[in-house]
């Protein structure tokens, strides 16, 4: 039994939910995203409430795609109700990032600067040492911060390079110095 799955879903004031087939479309303030669950997953709306079931409880594979599709279809409704935010800090000498057009260029101690192109319904702001990605679907908000933080991840040694905001660099010691005799 699946503990997110068997939650009902409540349905925010101004979100249009649609259930069709095994299709799950959500129509909010902040614009509109649908899914397809699996065959053995079947969502109902009754009301303001959106209920996930499956095909057999028993089956391990339905359990586990359970509160996957459950949780899915609840981050869609926070999604275009409130949207996902995440913040990537730059950590090293001359490193910054800055907004070019829609696209962000990023100076990571390379010998050209690096321009990142967004894809269609992610935008993002860059200030000097900061870049904030925003967007209503959260795995596309994850991957592309994935992305940024990929071109120049932090290293244990000094702790340059793109981190995630809060995030804690295990530091490693350099090069003991010889001892002498």
């Amino acid at each position: 039994m699946s503990r997110i799955g068997k939650k009902p879903i409540q349905i925010p004031a101004g979100v249009e939910v649609t259930v069709k087939d095994h299709t799950v479309s959500v129509k909010g303030p902040k614009g509109s995203l649908s899914t397809t669950l699996h065959d053995h997953v079947t969502a109902t709306k009754e009301g303001d409430v959106l209920t996930v079931t499956i095909a057999d409880e028993n089956e391990k594979k339905d359990r586990s795609l359970w509160g996957l599709s459950a949780t899915l279809v609840n981050n869609m409704i926070v999604g275009v109700t409130k949207g996902y935010e995440k913040k990537l800090e730059l950590v090293g000498v001359g490193y910054r990032a800055a907004m070019q057009g829609k696209d962000i260029k990023i100076e990571v101690g390379y010998s050209h600067p690096v321009i990142f192109v967004l894809p269609p319904g992610i935008s993002a702001t860059a200030e000097k040492t900061s870049i904030t990605i925003t967007g209503i679907d959260k795995q596309l908000v994850g991957e592309m911060s994935a992305q940024i933080r990929r071109i120049r991840p932090p290293e244990p040694y000094k702790g340059k390079g793109i981190k995630y905001e809060g995030e804690q660099i295990r530091r490693k010691a350099g090069k003991a110095a010889k001892s002498a005799k």
